[in-house]
């Protein structure tokens, strides 16, 4: 027999949920009730910008709790709007920006030996031109 699936999470699965297309209006007392139902909530932080209002990160004490969640929450009507509930997904790793600037001196230097190589890029000199 397989083992429950419960058990083992998927990789994005994180205790740091990302809400977004709350009602402006909700309240954080709103927001600790609705997403208390789910676990024991460490942290929520509301956007309070322009281009923030209506999203929210909640951070639960427990990653199963989380992961119950978006499971119930995800497509959730809250006063009329649907709330969006989403495991929040650190930045991929990225090569290090000294790694990317290295590596674009490289490709450039091998670049200018092609370059050099095939002449491409130098002014001709005038003596081969004649007609």
């Amino acid at each position: 027999t397989m083992p429950p699936k419960a058990s083992r999470l998927a990789p994005e699965v994180n205790r740091i949920l990302y809400v977004k297309n709350l009602p402006f209006k909700i309240s954080p007392e709103e927001l600790y009730d609705l997403f208390g139902k789910y676990g024991a909530i460490r942290q929520i932080s509301m956007g309070n910008q322009n281009e923030t209002r209506g999203k929210v990160y909640v951070v639960y004490e427990d990653i199963s709790d989380a992961k119950n969640a978006v499971e119930h929450l995800n497509g959730f009507n809250v006063m009329g709007r649907y709330i969006v509930v989403l495991y929040h997904q650190p930045k991929p790793v990225e090569p290090s920006q000294q790694n990317m600037a290295a590596d674009y001196e490289k490709r450039k230097a091998e670049l200018e030996k092609v370059k050099a190589k095939f002449g491409i890029g130098k002014d001709k000199p005038k003596a081969d031109q004649e007609s």
